[in-house]
């Protein structure tokens, strides 16, 4: 499967390839500056999975039926939380919340 990279994740591209992915950013795409809807279109017409941090493309996909990845800024959150405690275990005691 091909990737299609929103603007906001074009510097992920090498990191995407070098996992073994074929990625497209949106500007390559000629889509720098595009309406959300025209690049959940591209995405849909090329058979692309479109890669967003933002919630209203995601909606757009689901809508279109367009494969999809929403990382949300709770979701990047959650992930540096993961690997916070994981690799300075005895931190948790410094967070109160969880």
């Amino acid at each position: 499967m091909k990737i299609l990279l929103d603007e906001m994740y074009a510097g992920l591209k090498e990191y995407f390839e070098i996992l073994g992915w074929t990625a497209l950013t949106a500007q390559e795409a000629g889509l720098q500056g595009a309406k959300d809807r025209e690049i959940v279109e591209y995405a849909k017409e090329n058979d692309l999975l479109l890669v967003t941090q933002d919630q209203k493309p995601a909606d757009l996909a689901d809508l279109r039926d367009v494969k999809h990845v929403l990382i949300s800024t709770a979701t990047i959150a959650k992930i540096a939380d993961s690997k916070i405690r994981e690799k300075y275990r005895g931190l948790e005691a410094d967070c109160p919340h969880r």
